[in-house]
């Protein structure tokens, strides 16, 4: 939106992303289909903060970049839009951008002028609604404590798009491409030792067969730890620090302030060199001897990023 009102030499306005009123007005109707009872609050209170803007800037018109999508409705959208034109004394514009092939011709233009299009209207639900049809991890919720920047999140587009902003503004020549990739997210993750849950970091690519396993350390390589089930691995603050090159005092430290995941995955290359091992590698401040109970729930997928280069 930034670049693309540059580009068009418009005043870009933003309004306040107030979650918490929004998720106020839609509650109860979290299950609603898209195009549904939630779409039309949704839209209200939407337009009604860009209508009252645009009564207080003193234009006559306003709209919705929501036309444009084939997951909306365009009579709600004329409706509500209609409705707050009445209220505030000025006109809701409703082009029907979708027909005689307006879609593909959308897509094409796009392609062309390079612009980031996201395949969902913004909303959680619809989001969260539309991944489990897709059977894909709805990714784009996740955001760590940590703050670490996941492959393929928002943070990670953010950064991608930041980086274009800035070689457009040098005359840098580039072009972003798509790649095919393992990703991966955890969900939840802890590890109880009698029954009291200790501090540790899982690193990038930790999975195990289930959500839960238990068993002591067998044997150890190389300082790392190995459990002698489900291919669980332990190694110490210490020696990660080591490998790292940071000292950490202590796992707190390490989960608020982590590597980057690139850095992560190169660790995790020299504890074990198979590229293909997806065992759970746990950091811990001591290597424990009692029995040891794990819980984890992580993801391992397919999935296409973008990645820019300069030319």
């Amino acid at each position: 939106m930034k670049r693309s009102c540059k580009i068009l030499d418009i005043e870009l306005i933003e309004g306040e992303y107030d979650t918490n009123s929004w998720l106020e007005a839609v509650r109860g109707l979290e299950n609603e289909p898209e195009k549904g009872a939630r779409c039309l609050v949704c839209f209200d209170k939407r337009f009604e903060i860009t209508a009252k803007k645009a009564k207080e800037l003193g234009e006559k018109i306003f709209t919705s970049t929501l036309l444009t999508s084939p997951k909306k409705s365009l009579k709600q959208l004329q409706y509500i839009g209609d409705i707050l034109a009445d209220r505030y004394g000025i006109s809701f514009i409703a082009p029907d951008f979708r027909k005689a092939s307006g879609t593909q011709e959308q897509n094409i233009m796009a392609k062309k002028d390079r612009l980031y299009r996201q395949d969902y209207c913004g909303c959680i639900f619809g989001l969260t609604m539309q991944r489990e049809q897709q059977q894909r991890v709805a990714d784009e919720l996740f955001s760590p404590i940590s703050k670490q920047i996941q492959p393929e999140s928002i943070e990670a587009r953010v950064e991608l798009y930041e980086k274009r902003m800035e070689y457009e503004e040098k005359n840098i020549e580039y072009k972003i491409v798509k790649e095919r990739f393992l990703n991966w997210r955890i969900k939840f993750g802890k590890v109880v030792v009698k029954k009291e849950t200790i501090p540790v970091h899982f690193l990038p690519y930790s999975t195990i067969r289930g959500e839960y396993s238990r068993g002591k350390i067998d044997h150890s390589i190389d300082e790392l730890y190995y459990m002698n089930r489900d291919e669980i691995k332990f190694i110490s603050l210490d020696r990660y620090s080591q490998l790292l090159g940071i000292k950490y005092k202590n796992i707190t430290n390490l989960i608020y302030n982590p590597p980057s995941f690139d850095k992560e995955l190169k660790i995790r290359k020299k504890i074990i060199t198979n590229y293909y091992d997806l065992s759970t590698i746990i950091v811990i401040e001591q290597i424990p001897t009692k029995k040891v109970e794990i819980f984890l729930k992580s993801h391992i997928y397919e999935d296409v990023k973008e990645v820019i280069y300069e030319t």
